[in-house]
């Protein structure tokens, strides 16, 4: 049986890097996306080095013709796509009295149109070679909970979760499933750009644990649900959020 093709954007750092190794230790081969080529290609490396089948494509995923590219690209080196992790997202911090209008287009365009981008791309080239794959999005906790400052990113993870559920409903026939996982706090950079805000302590204590999610703990999600044992989960946003979301 010919190993599984997984293609994760956002793959330099974070929960895409975690997930990149989760993945190539359980024998999948991995496209590796990200803007910064640097990182990206530093965990090509690292990968390779550990065991993976690992590819890096460098990918802006507000750009349509990139993301196809991308998807292209990973057919043209492993014959298939099993799985798009469409995982990329920037954070943001500003008031709506007094907007920062190029970084709300921003955090739209990464964090919204890239998910609709692979979406498309990816399920094209899945129907287009018969393949019943899976679509996995990142969503957030606060796609369903206000929180001050974070105006344009609530608005983006609340519109990922909505778009997992009807990318599902259009897909279903064709026997490919979407799904959404929906992370607390998580320490990745995003996170760590909010420390200045005094946020992170106060994000820390609504958790169950009490500490901030380790990225590995999100990769291990997203391993789980591209399992045939998972195939009853589709159109869910699954809460990776040690309770954040249920006892607030």
């Amino acid at each position: 049986m010919s190993k599984k093709v997984a293609v994760i954007t956002g793959a330099g750092s974070g929960i895409g890097k975690a997930t990149a190794d989760k993945f190539t230790e359980g024998g999948f081969r991995v496209v590796l996306a990200d803007v910064d080529e640097t990182r990206g290609k530093e965990v090509e490396q690292e990968l390779k080095e550990k065991r993976g089948e690992v590819i890096f494509v460098k990918t802006d995923v507000s750009s349509y013709e990139q993301v196809q590219h991308l998807v292209d690209k990973t057919v043209e080196v492993y014959g298939t796509i099993d799985v798009m992790f469409n995982n990329a997202g920037i954070g943001d911090v500003g008031s709506i009295l007094e907007p920062d209008l190029d970084m709300y287009h921003k955090t739209i365009e990464v964090n919204q149109h890239g998910v609709s981008y692979g979406i498309f791309a990816a399920s094209k080239k899945m129907v287009e070679l018969k393949v019943e794959g899976v679509i996995i999005n990142t969503a957030s906790v606060f796609g369903y909970m206000a929180s001050r400052g974070t105006f344009a990113y609530q608005a983006s993870k609340g519109a990922v979760r909505m778009m997992t559920q009807t990318a599902a409903l259009e897909l279903g026939e064709y026997g490919i499933r979407v799904v959404g996982i929906a992370p607390g706090g998580v320490d990745t950079p995003i996170i760590q750009g909010y420390k200045d805000m005094g946020a992170l302590e106060s994000m820390k204590r609504k958790h169950i644990r009490g500490e901030l999610l380790q990225p590995e703990e999100v990769a291990g999600v997203a391993y789980m649900l591209t399992s045939p044992d998972a195939k009853a989960v589709n159109g869910s946003v699954v809460m990776a959020d040690d309770g954040y979301a249920s006892f607030r």
